[in-house]
């Protein structure tokens, strides 16, 4: 008979994937992953928008043509200013629909703004009226943050008592554990890409964290399902049953990230990147890699996280090492002694089957409970019991059914 494909068996529950076994592997990896995070934020760093920063933007019709062309215009206008913190500079540009061109550049005072957007007019060959210039103030985005971070601290403790409450607590602090380790791994490719910081890049970290704990509640439900008075038995322990859940819901985890990525891929590499859509590349990128982080934290993080808290429990350990035992002596505990069969009445002889605390070449004394019950020596099979006849249902008369007796 033919083996079945993985894909049968993921679909199945049967894939037999050791994930928990190899917990250490995964907590390597996830601890690696944080360091090249933090050498990213150290070295890299953040390329924060206009709106975190401060700056100006300038809004160029594409009828002048190429973005390059506005750009180069822009730059050469912008190189008879400065600014406190240097020299003034093209900080980012994007196409916004068809019509528009977007520059932001570094803080500008109003006069500079109007000298600027005079030089490019007049170097396009446009109206000065066609072009529009905004300031934004850092204090924007410094509130912006502020905001996002109350929300985050919010979100977490409401999430972790529900956790306590619907399950236990070291599951609440196993998905939390992972719902952090998504958002600085989203936050690590972010520094890492380059992309600008903007309002969308903090709405796409406030999106991912509902999908980052969806997959951990779905294990975490079955995990409880398959652990539910597991210390009353002996033939599995918890690593085994947790790594039994997580094989049952692999496909369920599996077939919802690839439905969740594939819409926010078309808007990240085809929006963004096909058709120049740039508002969308920041929005796109915390997406798609925060939902395909919480993938990797759910199955291969979290829940080994969730055993090793687990094991740590005197119960579970017990528990453990009961199952362990067994095994090792051959499918029974091992404290379960089988004695061998003896007749009603039978002493004891030898000395393995003496007590524990008596004396060697003492003779053992006889059971309390056999000796005592049976009278005599077991009758042998086939033999007539010994005493008198109760005479049957014949009103108590003795050989009542001797034959050759005659009836009266």
């Amino acid at each position: 008979m033919s083996r079945s494909g993985l894909a049968s068996r993921l679909y199945r529950g049967e894939a037999g994937l050791d994930i928990v076994p190899r917990r250490k592997l995964w907590f390597g990896i996830a601890g690696g992953l944080v360091l090249l995070t933090i050498l990213s934020f150290l070295i890299q760093g953040f390329h924060l928008g206009i709106e975190f920063r401060g700056g100006n933007e300038f809004q160029v019709p594409t009828s002048v043509g190429t973005m390059q062309r506005a750009e180069e215009a822009l730059d050469s206008a912008l190189a008879e200013e400065s600014t406190p913190e240097g020299p003034a500079e093209v900080v980012s540009s994007q196409r916004v629909g068809d019509a528009t061109y977007l520059f932001r550049t570094s803080p500008l005072e109003q006069q500079q703004a109007t000298e600027v957007r005079t030089a490019v007019a007049a170097d396009l060959g446009i109206a000065v009226d066609e072009i529009s210039d905004n300031r934004v103030s850092a204090a924007w985005g410094a509130q912006i943050t502020q905001r996002a971070l109350l929300g985050l601290v919010i979100f977490v403790v409401l999430v972790t008592g529900y956790l306590v409450l619907r399950f236990e607590l070291r599951m609440a602090i196993a998905a939390v554990a992972g719902l952090l380790l998504d958002l600085l791994l989203t936050a690590g490719v972010y520094s890492a890409v380059g992309f600008e910081v903007t309002p969308s890049t903090v709405v796409g970290f406030l999106t991912i964290l509902g999908f980052a704990l969806y997959d951990s509640v779905v294990v975490f439900d079955k995990i409880q399902e398959n652990t539910r008075g597991i210390t009353g038995g002996s033939s599995q322990t918890y690593a085994e049953a947790a790594n039994l859940a997580l094989n049952q819901t692999l496909m369920r985890s599996i077939n919802t990230s690839v439905v969740a990525l594939l819409p926010v891929g078309g808007l990240l590499f085809i929006g963004a990147g096909l058709l120049g859509a740039g508002t969308l590349k920041d929005l796109g990128l915390v997406l798609f890699v925060g939902m395909g982080a919480a993938f990797f934290s759910s199955i291969f993080f979290s829940t080994p996280l969730l055993v090793a808290l687990k094991n740590r429990e005197p119960r579970i350990r017990q528990h453990t090492q009961r199952v362990l035992t067994r095994r090792a002596g051959g499918g029974r505990d091992a404290s379960a002694v089988r004695r061998p069969n003896r007749q009603p009445g039978q002493a004891r002889s030898t000395a393995a089957e003496a007590p524990a605390d008596q004396p060697a070449g003492e003779e053992a004394p006889a059971p309390a409970t056999e000796a005592t019950a049976l009278a005599g020596a077991a009758p042998k099979v086939g033999s007539r019991p010994s005493g008198k006849r109760s005479g049957g249902a014949r009103g108590g008369r003795s050989g009542g059914n001797r034959p050759g007796g005659k009836r009266r």
